[in-house]
């Protein structure tokens, strides 16, 4: 049987690897069910979702403004990059790698 995933981003993308390494018995049931993409589908677009939140959220906390970035390019990119880089661990170990 070819599994067809569409419209899946890289979050969705991630589960499935896990999944199929991990735990490939939910993937067939899904694909008999029919549903597999459907969920693969929601779990990129929560993780999507939580990412972004977060992102926003820390950077507020954090005073990484528009203010910082007029004023020096360089750090301000180095606290999105951080605040990104804690955002993707997060949604990895809470949604992904579950």
């Amino acid at each position: 049987m070819k599994t067809e995933l569409y419209n899946i981003g890289t979050w969705g993308k991630l589960h499935y690897d896990f999944l199929y390494r991990n735990q490939r018995s939910v993937i067939n049931a899904m694909r008999l069910k029919g549903t597999l993409n459907d969920y693969l589908m929601g779990i990129d677009r929560d993780a999507e979702d939580m990412f972004n939140l977060i992102n926003k959220q820390t950077a507020e906390i954090e005073d990484v403004t528009e203010q910082l970035k007029a004023i020096d390019q360089t750090e301000w990119i180095r606290r999105m990059n951080c605040i990104r880089s804690r955002a993707r661990e997060f949604v990895l170990k809470e949604l992904i790698y579950q």
